[in-house]
C-alpha cells in the first residue's frame, strides 16, 4: 500500500506490519495488566482504610456475612483462646534471606464463645497468621513452635488470598505441626468441630512470632509507572516498524493516495 503526503510517498508492507503489531501486543497487554494490578491495588488499600476508620471488631462482628470481598481488609480484635494442638506451618517463607514458615492456628473468640454456650450455639472458629518462624536443620525437622494457650488476635481480615498451589497442599504425618503450602480455609476447616470464619486473620501486632505480613508490596503508583513503561515500549515498537518498512520516494505536493500494489 502506498501513502502520499506532503510531497512524499511511503510504501508500507502489511505482512510486515502486522508481524510488528502482533510484537506490540505483548507490551501493550503488560501495561495493561499492570494497570488492572494497579488499581486493584489502590482498591485494596481504599478498602483496608475504609475498614480501619470504623475501628476493630471481635470475631462475631463478622456477623452473618457471607460475601467474602464484603469483609476482605476487616480489621479484628478480640481476646482468643488457642484450638490445641492445631498448629499449621506455611511453607517457603523467606525473610531476610533466611528459609522459615508463616505460623498459622486455629482460634476461638473467647467472648463469642461464652455467648454462643449460653444459646447453646457453636462458636465460630477462626485461622490466624501469627508470622515468621526460620526452619530448623533441613526440610525433615519442623520447628516446634510454642503456642500461648491465650492471647489477643489484633489483626487484619484478608480473605483474597490468592496465591498459585502446585501440587499437594498439605502433608499430614499424623502429628502436630503440618507442613502446608497456603493457607486454605476451605480445606483446613475439615479440622475443626466448629464453623470456620472465612479467610485468613494476619496478626498485626504482640506475636511470639516475627511479623511480616503487608497487604500491598509494590505500591499502586510503581505498577502505574511500569504500565506507563511497557505501553511507550509498545508504541517504540510500531514507531520503529513504521520507520523501516516505509519508502520514501517523490510525490506530487499536497497529494495524498492510497494505491493498492
Amino acid at each position: 500500500m502506498k501513502i502520499s503526503a506532503f510531497g512524499h510517498a511511503w510504501v508500507l508492507r502489511w505482512r510486515w506490519m502486522l508481524a510488528v503489531l502482533a510484537i506490540a501486543a505483548l507490551p501493550a497487554g503488560l501495561s495493561a495488566w499492570q494497570w488492572q494490578r494497579g488499581e486493584d491495588k489502590a482498591a485494596t488499600l481504599a478498602r483496608i482504610a475504609r475498614w480501619a476508620s470504623e475501628g476493630a471488631v471481635g470475631l462475631d462482628g463478622l456477623g452473618a456475612r457471607t460475601d467474602a470481598a464484603q469483609i476482605d481488609g476487616m480489621v479484628l480484635d478480640f481476646e482468643a483462646r488457642w484450638i490445641a494442638p492445631m498448629v499449621w506451618l506455611v511453607d517457603n517463607r523467606v525473610v531476610d534471606r533466611r528459609p522459615g514458615y508463616d505460623v498459622v492456628i486455629a482460634v476461638e473468640d473467647i467472648g463469642a464463645a461464652r455467648v454462643a454456650g449460653s444459646r447453646n450455639a457453636p462458636a465460630r472458629a477462626a485461622l490466624v497468621n501469627l508470622g515468621w518462624i526460620a526452619a530448623e536443620g533441613g526440610r525433615e525437622v519442623l520447628p516446634t513452635p510454642v503456642i500461648p494457650s491465650q492471647l489477643r488476635v489484633h489483626g487484619l481480615l484478608r480473605t483474597e488470598l490468592g496465591g498459585l498451589l502446585l501440587g499437594t497442599n498439605l502433608e499430614d504425618h499424623g502429628h502436630w505441626p503440618m507442613r502446608i503450602q497456603r493457607a486454605d480455609p476451605a480445606q483446613l476447616a475439615v479440622w475443626l468441630a466448629v464453623p470456620l470464619a472465612p479467610g485468613l486473620i494476619y496478626q498485626q501486632q504482640a506475636s511470639p512470632f516475627h511479623i511480616h505480613y503487608r497487604p500491598v508490596v509494590l505500591p499502586p503508583a510503581r505498577h502505574r509507572a511500569y504500565a506507563l513503561q511497557w505501553g511507550l515500549l509498545a508504541l517504540a515498537v510500531v514507531a520503529v516498524a513504521l520507520a523501516a518498512s516505509a519508502r520514501r520516494v517523490p510525490a506530487v505536493s499536497g497529494e495524498i493516495a492510497h494505491e493498492q500494489p
